[in-house]
This record gives C-alpha cells, structure tokens and sequence, in this order.
C-alpha cells in the first residue's frame, strides 16, 4: 500500500537518487532537461509515493513548457524504485497526477516516452511538435486534458519563461 502525497522541497534529493536509480547515467543530458533548466517544477502535480514504512516507492514530476507560444504541462521524469515495478505504482501516480492537473486546469500535457505504453494513459503522436534534438519525434505524446486542446498547436517546445 502506497500513500501519494505532492513533493516537497525535503523530499528532493531522495527523488533525485530515485531518478539516478531508475535511469541510465547523463539523464541529464537529454534536451528535456534544458526545458527544465531553471525553471520551477509544478510543485502541486510533482506527487511521491512511499510505502507503510515511508519508504520512496516512486515519484513524478511536471514542468510548465511552451508549444508553439501556448503553455502546456512537460510530464517527466516519472520513475519506480525497482524493487516496485510491475506493481501499477507508476500508473497510479501517471493517473493521480493527470486527474490532478485537468481538476486544477491545465488543457493539454505532452511527454517524450514510449507510445506503446502511455497510450493507455491516452497518449498520442503529437504530429506537428517539435522537440528539441536529439528526440525521436515517435516519442513525442501528448494528451488533451480537455477536448480539442491540442487541435492547431504546432510547432517547437520551448522553456516556459
């Protein structure tokens, strides 16, 4: 049984020595974290989850982001502790943190992943976003928090601010 709860400032290196954990070494490096770079998480969507005896099972993290000029949630990194996945953790804080950014209003979300799995998250191809290289442009998803937000967005992803 795991207790979801919103990350704080605490719970940050121990987020960090999950993600270190969970990824290949230069994570980083990769061109979503000068997305990232700077810029404030959002704090209430960032969710943890620790098991009965506190322990970090998992954690998800959302950064705000530009798409063609209009502001849009970047989900990621999300990570499991090893020794937890195959359990839903990670769907459940995929799933408790989407339910949470459309209750607090944000339209549209993107994340660069496998389609394979985030599908079933409602996850899609977003066509016309660019992200910056090196991405696969296969891995670029999106999902609509509400209907039709992505409709005309294109373009490249940018640093919110």
């Amino acid at each position: 049984m795991f207790t979801v709860t919103q990350e704080h400032s605490e719970d940050w290196w121990e987020v960090e020595a999950l993600y270190d954990l969970c990824f290949a070494p230069g994570r980083t490096a990769l061109s979503s974290y000068r997305l990232r770079d700077g810029v404030p998480q959002v704090a209430e969507l960032s969710r943890i989850a620790r098991d009965a005896d506190g322990i970090l099972g998992g954690a998800i993290r959302y950064w705000p982001i530009r798409v063609g000029g209009v502001i849009s949630l970047l989900l990621g990194p999300v990570a499991v502790h090893p020794t937890h996945q195959g359990e839903g953790l990670g769907a459940l804080l995929i799933q408790d943190s989407l339910a949470l950014a459309e209750a607090r209003g944000w339209e549209r979300v993107m994340l660069v992943g496998d389609a394979p799995y985030y599908s079933r998250f409602g996850f899609s191809k977003l066509d016309d976003v660019v992200m910056p290289p090196p991405t696969n442009p296969d891995r670029v998803l999106g999902r609509a928090l509400i209907p039709g937000s992505w409709d005309g967005i294109k373009g490249e992803v940018v640093r919110a601010y």
